[in-house]
């Protein structure tokens, strides 16, 4: 999904867009609810008016053998929160963590930018 008007800014509000369909609306409303740089950074998700509030948290934490991404996605409820976390949101983190992040880190230097000749894009 693509944020727009993220900032990693205690309060920052933003959306994350993605494809629309018949079953929803496109894009999740967000807000930035902890930032501690470099290590955390977390927000709240809301996909449609009415839905119950999530949270997504990234943790960075240092290992012996480099740095350990921990992912925490909290406030599924419910059979329906059963379904779609595990029907839904499952396969889009496993593809995001699995092959979307590894290929951004193959491309960066250490300095946090694209290394010269890279095919990739920011898209915000």
């Amino acid at each position: 999904m693509r944020p727009e008007g993220f900032a990693p800014i205690l309060g920052t509000r933003f959306k994350l867009i993605g494809k629309q369909n018949r079953f929803w609306r496109g894009y999740v409303d967000c807000e930035i609810t902890e930032v501690r740089e470099p290590k955390v950074k977390a927000y709240s998700w809301v996909d449609s008016n009415g839905a119950k509030l999530r949270h997504v948290k990234y943790t960075l934490e240092e290992t012996p053998s480099g740095t350990r991404l921990i992912l925490e996605d909290v406030g599924w409820t419910g059979i329906a929160g059963f379904f779609l976390s595990k029907l839904m949101m499952t396969p889009g983190w496993k593809k995001t963590l699995g092959h979307g992040i590894p290929n951004v880190l193959s491309e960066m230097l250490e300095n946090g930018t694209l290394r010269p000749g890279s095919t990739l894009k920011p898209k915000f």
